[in-house]
This record gives structure tokens, sequence and C-alpha cells, in this order.
């Protein structure tokens, strides 16, 4: 019998011209075979027993203008959050200081406005210097930025910005009326202009379908530059919002889409955030194979439960995986 090898596995390269049809395609892959090319992708960019490791913060919360149809802040929802005024500075810095002694290496910050007023920005800004001179990375989510604040954020020392995209510009109407898809989209321009990295993902499982997700993961690999962190959000289902009652996606669905993710933006960190805590470890692992490489841990996200961090540490331990090493932040 002639002795047959395997070809070798091509180069990835990093694309910003993919067309839906692609993205629709890679989702429709048997799953071995897409699950092979997620795995060629992530160990050309990553060491895949390492997993980047953040925490995120909830500054303001409650009292939200916007209408999204899976968020309790909303103002708009029969069951919604009394609005809170912005947390000092101290208890921000302290949840910092307990975050990194944890093992985090990113610090999230994210407050429920549409928009900060200019007025605002001068405690964001405050708070972003003092975590980072902790040796963090910082990052913040809140709400729209002009092209003048996020300079200012970026000379305070801010390294991402969060603003998903959450859905396909076809189904965003469907979730939010309060604010525009481009407007979405001119936010990411102005921070990556501003040399602020990108943290830009969506939501699963708001009653989207395939087509929808390919549309989301297409807008995002042809950005100009993809965004360096990639959340990918399993929709929790909270009672009061127009979602509490959509249906559960699967987990070999939710990984198709953690996979698909990772060959269209392979030098990005995709995330697991929102939905963990519903997921079980044989989830987690599946969506790890898959190429997630990041994942919040803390008690909280933002207002919906996370796992509990030693729960995320004996997992990691029994994959034989552990945190990425954290490069010290400087300003």
């Amino acid at each position: 019998m002639t002795e047959q090898t395997c070809p070798s596995p091509q180069k990835v390269t990093l694309r910003h011209d993919w067309a839906r049809e692609e993205a629709e395609a890679l989702l429709a892959l048997p799953f071995p075979e897409l699950i092979f090319q997620a795995q060629l992708a992530h160990r050309q960019f990553f060491d895949p027993t390492k997993v980047q490791i953040s925490t995120l913060l909830s500054i303001k919360s409650g009292g939200c203008p916007e209408d999204c149809s899976y968020c309790p802040q909303s103002a708009h929802h029969d069951k919604r959050m009394a609005a809170e005024k912005l947390m000092p500075l101290e208890r921000v810095i302290a949840d910092a200081r307990r975050s990194k002694e944890a093992g985090a290496g990113r610090f999230c910050m994210g407050a429920a406005w549409r928009a900060p007023k200019d007025r605002d920005l001068d405690a964001v800004c405050r708070m972003v210097e003092e975590v980072k001179a902790l040796g963090l990375e910082t990052c913040l989510t809140i709400g729209m930025l002009t092209p003048s604040q996020s300079a200012r954020l970026k000379e305070a020392g801010l390294d991402y910005y969060n603003h998903n995209l959450d859905t396909s510009e076809d189904f965003y109407g469907k979730i939010i009326t309060t604010r525009t898809y481009q407007e979405r989209l001119n936010t990411l321009a102005n921070v990556r202009d501003a040399g602020i990295k990108v943290c830009c993902g969506g939501i699963i499982g708001m009653g989207e379908d395939t087509q929808d997700r390919a549309g989301l993961l297409t807008t995002l690999a042809n950005l100009p530059t993809h965004p360096e962190s990639v959340p990918i959000n399993l929709l929790v289902r909270v009672e009061g919002t127009p979602l509490a009652d959509e249906e559960a996606v699967d987990p070999i669905t939710f990984a198709r889409v953690i996979a698909t993710a990772r060959i269209m933006m392979p030098a990005s960190h995709v995330r697991l955030a929102a939905g963990r805590e519903n997921m079980s470890e044989s989830t987690h692992a599946l969506c790890f194979l898959a190429g997630a490489n990041s994942i919040f841990w803390g008690e909280k996200l933002l207002t919906t439960p996370n796992p509990a961090q030693n729960r995320d540490t004996e997992l990691l331990a029994m994959l034989g995986m552990s945190p990425m090493m954290q490069k010290t932040a400087t300003a």
C-alpha cells in the first residue's frame, strides 16, 4: 500500500472582502470540517491552551433611553432597573484591584448611557487613568462617542472600546429602534481613528436566522481593521424584556458561530461573553475547541449572572488550559 501524506494546511490570511454567502457556507459546513478549519486558524495566531481573562463592572446602571429588546436596563420596558448614579471612583478602583489580584488582565467598565455628555467624561477619564495605573488593560462601553470624546479617552489611556453591532443590519430594526446601525458603525470609526482598539460583536438567540448571523460576522470581518476583541453573546432571557420568551439556541449552533468568527477574524480574541452561566462544562469545552479564547469572569456581567470564578478556574484546569499572560499596561 502506498503511504499517503496529508497536504500541508493552507496559511490563513486576514481578509476584509467577505461575502455573506461565504459566511453562510462556513456556518453550514459539516461540523468536524468547520471545527478543523477553526482550529487551523486559531493555532496560527494563538496558543490554543491560553484564554484571555477580563472582568466587567457596571459603573452606572439603569435608566437607559435606548429600547434594546434584550436589555433590562432600558427605560422602555415594563420591568426596568432604577437609574443609578455613576459609581464613585474609590469603588471602581477597589473592584479593579480585586480583579487584578484574581488574575484578570483587562478591566472593563460599562455605563447605561445612550451617549455620554462631555462632563461625564471627566469622571470616566479619571477612572481609566487610575485603572491603567494598576497595570491593567482598560476597556469602556458607555454608548455612542464623537471623535473628540474618543480622542479624550485615548489621551486618558483607554486601550479598548466596546460597542457591539448586536446583529445583522437587516434584523437590527426588530431589536432596536432608538439608534441606527450606521450610528453604531460611526462610533466604531471614531474609536478606531482615535487609536483605541475595538471590541465589537453581537448576540445570538434573539430570533435571528442563519443569514442574519452570517450578516453580522460579514460586517465585522469587513471592517477596515478586524475588531481586536469579538464578544459572542448568548442571549440571556430576562423577565420583563421583549425577548424573555425567545427560544433557546442549542450548543452546536452557538459553537458554529464561534468557529465561523474564528475563521473570518483569525487574529482577533473571540470572547464567550453573556450567557455562560447557563452553559455546561461540555458547551464551554466545545466553544474553546471552536476557537473561543477569551472570557469574562466575576459574579455578574453588568446586570446578568456570570459563572463564579472558582468554576472557571476548575474548568480551565480540567481542560489543561490557563489564563493568557498579561503584559503590563502602561499609559
